[in-house]
């Protein structure tokens, strides 16, 4: 039973005789098993104010970096903020650097910004290319901690990956798609191939499609970034090669202009599965445009993302842990109260 506490300070903490304490800790015969769970339970709440006493008046400065369309990167921002008043008694303070639509170099260029200027840590959602893989890596190397978000960076030193398991994620889309009437090809959108994140995505969908509804035809759009215009323009000339299609799995947003596509084409959208509910998801779902969406809670993954950064600088006892968020499905009938207001 390894801690670093006195057996004065257990003892207290406990309730119990130090004797008893010093049976307990040196495995002497004669206690009950309910006394060792006493004494086990004495120091993990030891354990959690040691941590409390050493994040107290620490302040962590977090940096958010995100190509994402500005509906997802808006969703995840005020996450962040909603959740920094309860990491308490640290202080985190949060810069952003968000951008809708930007090349591998410009991710690239705005590490090497944070690297120069310093940071407690870094949230990135960015693509899975090899230079920013090198760029995350000289952070860490510097004694920046790296969180990937939503979609991540498995060949680099990231410290933790947080969000949701994307391959099951497409999979479950897929079961999804094949409960409703649509019977015709079935278009996959995505923002980018770059992203691995997508890409797990779209790989759990095909797989799962090809063994649900064999023959059935998936086709593709994706280097749309996500964007309404270049979505729409994507999405008619899909809808042009293939008049049998009548489904949608987006999973990379755009999907008013996926919507605008089918309606300007004439055509009824019979499945539209999607992920997170931002704001756009959110008027969507309530106007029952959207079958499902697959959505996770961003105010856990910007928890869990502070806390690891926290804990990589020795800051919060116990492992850092890549978990993946569970994955709600959520329809036009069990959306949460709180997305029912926006307008």
């Amino acid at each position: 039973m390894a801690h670093p506490y006195r057996l004065r300070e257990i003892a207290q903490q406990s309730g119990l005789s130090l004797a008893t304490v010093d049976r307990v800790v040196n495995h002497r015969p004669g206690v009950r098993p309910s006394t060792v769970k006493e004494v086990q339970q004495a120091i993990a709440e030891l354990d959690r104010q040691a941590g409390q006493v050493r994040i107290a008046g620490r302040t962590f400065i977090v940096d958010l970096v995100m190509q994402t369309p500005e509906r997802f990167s808006s969703a995840v921002r005020a996450a962040l903020e909603a959740e920094l008043p309860h990491l308490r008694p640290a202080v985190v303070r949060s810069r952003f650097h968000l951008q809708e639509a930007s090349s591998v170099a410009d991710v690239v260029r705005t590490l090497a910004r944070i690297a120069r200027r310093g940071s407690h840590g870094v949230i990135l959602k960015a693509p899975d290319a090899p230079e920013v893989v090198a760029a995350v890596d000289d952070l860490v190397e510097r004694g920046i901690p790296v969180v990937t978000l939503v979609t991540d960076l498995p060949g680099s030193r990231r410290v933790a990956y947080v969000g949701i398991d994307n391959h099951a994620a497409g999979a479950t889309a897929a079961y999804l798609v094949t409960q409703w009437g649509a019977r015709g090809s079935v278009l996959m959108t995505l923002s980018s191939a770059d992203f691995r994140g997508e890409g797990d995505r779209g790989d759990g969908f095909r797989r799962t499609m090809a063994a649900l509804a064999p023959g059935r035809v998936v086709r593709e759009v994706a280097g749309t970034d996500g964007l309404d215009a270049t979505m729409l323009r994507a999405v008619t000339r899909a809808l042009v090669a293939d008049p049998s299609i009548d489904a949608v799995y987006s999973i990379g947003g755009g999907n008013v202009a996926t919507l605008d596509a089918f309606a300007h084409a004439g055509r009824e959208c019979r499945v539209l599965v999607a992920h997170d509910l931002d704001d756009d998801n959110a008027v969507l779902l309530r106007q029952h445009q959207l079958s499902a969406v697959l959505h996770h809670d961003l105010r856990d993954d910007m928890r869990r993302a502070c806390r690891a950064v926290m804990q990589a600088h020795g800051a919060l006892p116990g492992p850092i842990r890549s978990v993946p968020s569970p994955v709600h499905v959520v329809t036009p009938y069990n959306a949460p109260a709180a997305f029912h207001p926006h307008r």
